[in-house]
């Protein structure tokens, strides 16, 4: 049984920063690739950024330069600093981790950007 937890979202107005952190537990073998997804209403889930094993990352287009994700694979986390924020990065994010085949995911944590 694999469980993620995410921690880290809330209310911020535009232009602020949040930072997401990931904490992944359980029988955990040989991770391949941890990362966020977001899920706005009534869209699709997508990828934000992940981060690889040997430290390569990518981004969704609409995040680069403002968001940054870090991991530590030996410690089973990942974390998400996101800044400049805009409304539209309004969503649920989600933690998610890649392993043998198999993506597990967190529960999801609120990120609403508004005034």
């Amino acid at each position: 049984q694999v469980q993620l937890v995410e921690s880290g979202g809330g209310l911020v107005q535009p232009g602020g920063s949040l930072r997401l952190s990931c904490a992944a537990s359980g029988s955990i073998f040989g991770i391949a690739v941890m990362g966020w997804y977001r899920q706005a209403p009534g869209k699709q889930r997508e990828l934000v950024a992940r981060i690889t094993r040997d430290g390569s990352t990518a981004y969704a287009e609409s995040v680069k330069g403002r968001f940054t994700v870090s991991g530590d694979m030996a410690k089973n986390t990942v974390y998400l600093q996101m800044s400049s924020l805009k409304a539209e990065d309004t969503a649920v994010y989600y933690c998610n981790l890649y392993s043998y085949g198999v993506n597990y995911w967190g529960q999801g944590t609120q990120v609403t950007v508004s005034s």
